[in-house]
């Protein structure tokens, strides 16, 4: 009778009441920790979703998909695209934002990062909150980044990156890196992907003495991807010689800036990409070439390419608007900001990298946003070895490719989608989640103006940087409004975002890069008209 009398409809009501009240203190108090060290921008510091109503309405625009695009209202409700089509009609209980005469597209995905890394004596700048934070002011609404492993160990390095994570403002994913090879890391592999959702593993070729691995290790790794239908990536540049060039520079009295891109000219790039290319080849496993900076790496992918390889190519904002120049400067300040590896080249390979995207030789477009201040590059300031690697681009990507290759013709509205956004979803099997303006897709959604300009300056960026490599850029085509999980996080040039609201994304293995891949492995097998029966000859 007693339990009855504890079960009846006031008491499991009080008591519902109770654990909901701790549910939802719980889910707020993370944030709340952020609010009261004062990190946020805008009116959601206190982790207050930037957006009071659940429930959007974006009403005549052209919705851009990668495939099509017609003028269509598209309603959001809890984070979700509900529907996308003409005239809908909704309560006054809805959010509705004119989109007339503009583009209404998915957000980007950035699928190169580095935030929160530690590299060459330092760490970068920009965080998972202020990283973050400028992508959603740029217009890009999801980014990969990369772990790198604390000791070798897989696990260490997710763990660590899990705690840095714990800032975000928006969805992210994982990529790991592999930089030794043994029978735990394999296993540590495995774990990665069946239970961590991580489905690309990074192996670098340069960096000798630090993350750079061997071609031993590299075929061991490119079996084991294969193996868990994960995809390998690789920073082609031949390491062992770009060690032996970077002698050569000091040993001629050449310490400055400019004795970085002289120390591993594009032929080794290319080269450590035809490798790359023709081990994965032998193995038979999907390959992804990060930052493609130069003519000669991209002629590699084009050949594999047009032999029917599953090769990506993935070119970066840095090296398709800047060339080598600046690495000239005649002030050490200005020139170390432009050092990045691969290096930034001549004039030439931009417009090459470019035509490249435009025939779809190269697949999608990146940043490899690595954030360091002056004050961290000034540590290379007798010795360009020790300047640290990386520019900015989170924030500019979306602006750049749109005035770049869509303001001169180059590309299509609906091929800027696929580059900046839904290839990546489609390479790391996300898409349609990510990567598209459909019913049942997440609600990350930029509204573009193609007739409203923008110009780029540290002054008003978001990054932590106190510069900016493509200072003084202007163009036509800017992100109006950004909306990420279904919250306006960007309009009026205003940013509207709270530390701890992001999501990780899990990404599944086996992406349609690895479709028909047994059937390949099976015409080899079948071709290969061995092991011949032969008599065995008496002794």
């Amino acid at each position: 009778m007693r339990l009855m009398n504890c079960c009846s409809t006031p008491y499991l009501l009080r008591f519902l009441l109770i654990v909901f009240f701790i549910i939802a203190s719980a889910s707020i108090s993370e944030p709340n920790q952020f609010c009261d060290a004062g990190i946020g921008y805008g009116e959601s510091t206190c982790g207050i979703p930037s957006s009071a109503s659940s429930k959007l309405l974006i009403k005549g625009g052209t919705v851009v998909n990668a495939q099509h695009q017609e003028i269509a209202d598209v309603y959001v409700e809890d984070g979700i695209i509900v529907a996308v089509k003409p005239n809908i009609r909704v309560g006054d209980d809805v959010t509705v934002l004119d989109a007339t005469g503009k583009f209404v597209m998915p957000g980007g995905i950035d699928p190169h990062t580095h935030l929160d890394f530690e590299f060459m004596g330092t760490e970068t700048v920009d965080d998972f909150f202020s990283g973050q934070a400028a992508a959603l002011a740029g217009g890009t609404t999801m980014h990969i980044d990369f772990v790198i492993p604390v000791d070798g160990s897989l696990t260490a390095g997710f763990e660590a990156y899990e705690k840095k994570a714990k800032k975000s403002c928006m969805d992210y994913g994982f990529h790991m890196a592999i930089t030794k090879w043994d029978e735990t890391v394999s296993k540590e592999m495995e774990l990665m992907v069946k239970e961590k959702g991580i489905n690309s593993f990074k192996f670098f070729m340069a960096y000798k003495g630090a993350l750079m691995i061997n071609d031993d290790l590299l075929l061991e790794g490119f079996k084991k991807c294969k193996s868990l239908g994960a995809l390998a990536m690789v920073h082609a540049e031949n390491g062992d010689a770009v060690y032996e060039g970077q002698k050569r520079m000091i040993e001629l009295g050449i310490t400055g800036p400019e004795g970085h891109a002289l120390s591993r000219p594009a032929v080794l790039e290319g080269e450590a990409t035809a490798r790359a290319i023709r081990l994965a080849s032998f193995v038979n496993n999907p390959l992804y070439v990060v930052h493609v900076m130069s003519i000669d790496a991209m002629e590699e992918i084009a050949k594999a390419r047009k032999e029917g390889q599953r090769v990506i190519g993935e070119p970066v904002v840095s090296g398709l608007v800047l060339d080598e120049s600046w690495l000239w400067h005649p002030d050490f300040k200005t020139a170390a900001r432009y050092v990045m590896s691969p290096p930034i080249r001549k004039r030439g390979h931009d417009k090459a990298l470019q035509g490249a995207l435009s025939t779809g030789v190269l697949q999608l477009v990146g940043t490899d946003h690595c954030a360091f201040n002056s004050t961290q590059k000034a540590f290379g300031i007798d010795d360009f070895r020790k300047i640290p690697n990386g520019v900015n681009g989170i924030e500019e990507r979306m602006h750049l490719v749109w005035n770049t290759m869509v303001e001169s013709g180059q590309i299509s509205v609906t091929d800027y989608v696929r580059l900046t956004s839904t290839e990546c979803a489609r390479i790391f099997n996300v898409y349609p989640r990510k990567g598209a303006i459909l019913a049942g897709s997440d609600a990350d959604i930029i509204i573009l103006n193609p007739n409203a300009s923008f110009e780029i300056t540290a002054k008003s960026h978001h990054s932590r940087l106190d510069a900016n490599v493509y200072e003084g850029k202007k163009g036509k085509g800017k992100v109006e409004v950004t909306i990420a999980g279904g919250r306006i996080v960007w309009q009026n040039n205003e940013l509207k975002v709270a530390p701890g609201t992001g999501r990780y994304i899990k990404m599944p293995p086996f992406s349609y890069l690895y479709d028909g891949i047994d059937k390949i492995d099976a015409a080899y097998l079948s071709s290969l008209q061995a092991p011949v029966n032969r008599a065995k000859s008496a002794s």
